[in-house]
């Protein structure tokens, strides 16, 4: 048995809205990958992360359906964990590569790559109310990032994410690595409302390179 603790990543201010993230900090207790899928596919959080070494900052992610080399709102929670838990968490390390973590006041921040994000994809639409009204769209279209200005001059963004994957998770709450492909097309810092109210902020840096930050806030803690 071991410790599941589940988080609320990207908030909204004062603590509302965020994804779910589930996070075992023992990865020890679930060697096997096709393990670390069973759990993530029970739990159905769009992302589940088993903690290898925390010292080292190793980590592995999984979507209900898939192992993933790189996301962006299981990185931000499984960092603020860390910290919490007494780990410096300077640097995750998920198979993508080496992923700088910091903390500036209530938000954490990641430094990821848009390549790590390929697949993700971004469409313009003429209004927030036009965002708003979207419906789930039909399996086999792929990840649908959609997005519009709410105050172009302000760099604010409303958005919605469909991962269109079919396994079960239709519509994702806060997407901080759709966020980096969105910022490295823009190349503006954004501030973005995805979601029934969560906040992602970003920030463009050379070479495809983006920051991507937002709170934490501690949801509860299971047995698995």
């Amino acid at each position: 048995m071991s410790d599941l603790h589940v988080l609320r990543v990207f908030c909204g201010p004062g603590g509302s809205a965020g994804n779910l993230l589930g996070v075992v900090l023992d990865g020890a207790a679930y060697r096997e990958r096709s393990e670390r899928q069973g759990l993530a596919r029970e739990l159905g959080f769009s992302e589940t992360v088993f903690v290898d070494d925390a010292g080292e900052g190793r980590v592995d992610i999984y979507t209900p359906g898939a192992r993933l080399l790189f996301a962006g709102h299981p990185l931000v929670g499984t960092a603020w964990l860390l910290r919490r838990e007494g780990f410096a968490a300077e640097t995750l390390r998920p198979e993508a590569g080496d992923v700088p973590a910091w903390q500036e006041g209530e938000f954490g921040w990641i430094r990821g790559r848009a390549a790590w994000a390929a697949g993700r994809r971004t469409q313009r639409y003429g209004s927030v109310a036009d965002v708003d009204a979207l419906t789930v769209p039909p399996l086999g279209t792929g990840w649908l990032y959609a997005w519009a200005w709410a105050d172009e001059a302000a760099g604010e963004v409303r958005t919605r994410g469909f991962p269109g994957r079919g396994d079960g998770v239709e519509e994702d709450e806060a997407t901080g690595a759709a966020a980096v492909v969105l910022t490295a097309e823009l190349q503006r810092p954004l501030s973005i409302r995805q979601g029934t109210g969560s906040q992602i902020l970003t920030r463009p840096r050379p070479d495809g390179v983006v920051d991507v930050g937002g709170r934490v806030v501690a949801h509860e803690v299971r047995t698995v």
